[in-house]
């Protein structure tokens, strides 16, 4: 797979792999055509699970590298990690608090953002969307990075950040597209909406390689803060949400761990 991304330039590498994460959130909107309901405990489990990946992802694929990133380049590394960081997060909590969304299983009496009068199921859809910016633009960034030469960063890491990111996108999918179904959408709307959650990665994925590309001295900053945004919907949104139900807390801790370990294989796998 390294060797296949070998022969892109990088703006293709992150379209590629941004696809190919839209693809899995795509693959987990689709169980909508083989069942009506997933279990509870398993959503929550893979909740968990991809919170554990992008938790992992933000330390090894971004913030590691980051830091090491600001080191060769004679920035202080300390300020670079923590100013990226913080701004990543400040960052998606302006979003959070203007973009209309609501999360699953809640009232749309409980919608977040501005005041709208969209339809509900286009506000599940934006708070899905809203996990999916930063996880695009992690991975445009990454291979951005690496198709700067140096040693902190390589193809490999970012290839293994799109996989692991990929895997994450599929209980995100189920989560939209589920709901949808059991409040009376068809099947294909169904979908169609569970999908569309995801179509941001790769505009995102794309943006965020153009733009360290084009401006190389900024490289440690903008994988800073992609760990700070992805932290954000880590702590603000999955782990809540997957420990909604008292009687699951212990084994959705549990996946949360196995989702970080994966990660982890992965990156240091094949970075």
């Amino acid at each position: 797979m390294v060797t296949f991304f070998q022969e892109l330039n990088p703006v293709a590498q992150a379209l590629v792999a941004t696809l190919f994460t839209w693809g899995l959130t795509a693959a987990g909107a689709a169980v909508v055509f083989v069942s009506r309901r997933v279990n509870a405990f398993f959503l929550d489990c893979m909740l968990g699970f991809a919170a554990g990946v992008m938790i992992a992802a933000s330390f090894w694929s971004l913030l590691g590298p980051g830091i090491e990133m600001a080191e060769q380049m004679g920035m202080v590394p300390w300020r670079m990690a923590a100013t990226g960081f913080l701004a990543g997060g400040i960052f998606m909590r302006l979003i959070d608090t203007f973009l209309p969304h609501l999360h699953a299983g809640l009232d749309i009496s409980r919608s977040e953002g501005v005041k709208t009068s969209w339809r509900r199921s286009t506000l599940l859809v934006l708070a899905i969307t809203l996990h999916n910016i930063p996880e695009g633009l992690a991975v445009g960034v990454a291979f951005g990075a690496a198709a700067a030469g140096l040693p902190s960063a390589s193809l490999g890491g970012a290839v293994a950040l799109a996989i692991g990111i990929g895997l994450q996108n599929f209980p995100e999918g189920t989560a939209v597209a589920m709901p949808l179904r059991r409040e009376g959408l068809s099947r294909w709307k169904s979908f169609l909406h569970g999908q569309a959650s995801g179509l941001v990665e790769p505009v995102a994925g794309v943006l965020g390689a153009y733009f360290v590309l084009s401006m190389q001295a900024i490289l440690p900053f903008a994988l800073c803060f992609a760990a700070g945004a992805m932290l954000f919907v880590v702590v603000e949104e999955l782990i809540p949400e997957s420990q909604q139900n008292p009687r699951h807390i212990d084994l959705v801790t549990m996946a949360t761990l196995g989702g970080f370990a994966v990660m982890m294989v992965l990156d240091v796998a094949l970075g």
